[in-house]
C-alpha cells in the first residue's frame, strides 16, 4: 500500500483516500496548443523505471494538489511538496540522490 503524507494538513493518507494526476514538473498542453504540441504531451513522454515526481490530490481530506517524490520499483517515497514549485525541495533531492546517486532533476527533466 502506498502511503502518503499530505504537505498542507500532515495527513498520512492511503493511495485510496488519494487521487494520482500525473507527472509532475511538465508542462500541459490544453485547449489553444498545436497538435504537434498536444500530440507530443499526450504520447511522446519517457517512463522509466525508478525515481518520478508525480502530482496527487488529497481527494478525501482537504482538497490540495501536491507533489510526490517516489520510486515506482519499490514504491519508495522521498517525501511529498506543495504543487506550487517549479522543482523539488533540497531536502527531497538530497534523499533521492543519497539512494540513487545517478539521479539528477535536470536529467529527470530531459528525459521527460
Amino acid at each position: 500500500m502506498l502511503i502518503l503524507e499530505c504537505p498542507y494538513c500532515g495527513v498520512k493518507a492511503e493511495e485510496t483516500e488519494l487521487h494520482g494526476g500525473g507527472q509532475a514538473h511538465i508542462k500541459r498542453e490544453t485547449v489553444g496548443s498545436d497538435d504537434d504540441a498536444f500530440e507530443h504531451y499526450l504520447f511522446t513522454r519517457a517512463n522509466p523505471r525508478g525515481v518520478h515526481l508525480e502530482r496527487w490530490r488529497h481527494a478525501n481530506g482537504c482538497g490540495k494538489w501536491f507533489h510526490a517524490a517516489r520510486d515506482t520499483t519499490t514504491l519508495e517515497v522521498f517525501g511529498t511538496y506543495p504543487a506550487q514549485t517549479f522543482e523539488p525541495p533540497k531536502d527531497i533531492i538530497d534523499a533521492i540522490t543519497a539512494k540513487r546517486p545517478d539521479w539528477s532533476f535536470k536529467n529527470w527533466q530531459g528525459a521527460t
